[in-house]
């Protein structure tokens, strides 16, 4: 029987491509740490989720205050056209909306526009009439009206 003084690290293939240092002077070679780079992988892998998260957590903030404001323009559209006015509104043009015993009244009259005559009641807001027939309001007497 003939007994072979090949190590059981040897290599037989190309010298380049030898996963062990074949000669005192070859470099080291290190086994990889498969640990170490799966939690590489994992920590880079939660990094960028948290960020894509974080994004579309952004557009969902502002997609729900879009949505709030469309729902606060529909609650006063429909207080204003419930209100009394004796004049057709124009798209895009500006009018005022007063309260007096529970009814409101919208005018073409500001609130400083008045001058020597009563106005129609408490000024509630300055609206424009939206495209949609929606109203958008301008300015709020008060913080907290028609919300």
């Amino acid at each position: 029987m003939i007994e072979s003084n090949i190590p059981e690290e040897s290599y037989s293939g190309p010298a380049n491509l030898s996963p062990i240092p074949l000669s005192i002077g070859s470099p080291v070679i290190r086994p990889e740490d498969k640990n170490k780079i799966k939690a590489n992988a994992v920590e880079a892998m939660n990094h960028y989720a948290n960020q894509e998260i974080l994004l579309l957590k952004r557009q969902a903030d502002l997609i729900m205050t879009q949505v709030r404001e469309i729902e606060s323009r529909l609650k006063i559209s429909e207080h204003i056209y419930q209100s009394d006015f004796r004049f057709t509104p124009v798209v895009n043009q500006v009018y005022h909306l007063y309260e007096k015993d529970d009814h409101y009244k919208l005018s073409i009259i500001g609130k400083n526009e008045w001058g020597r005559s009563k106005p129609l009641g408490k000024y509630i807001a300055t609206v424009k009439l939206l495209g949609d027939h929606s109203w958008d309001v301008i300015e709020r007497a008060e913080k907290g009206s028609f919300e």
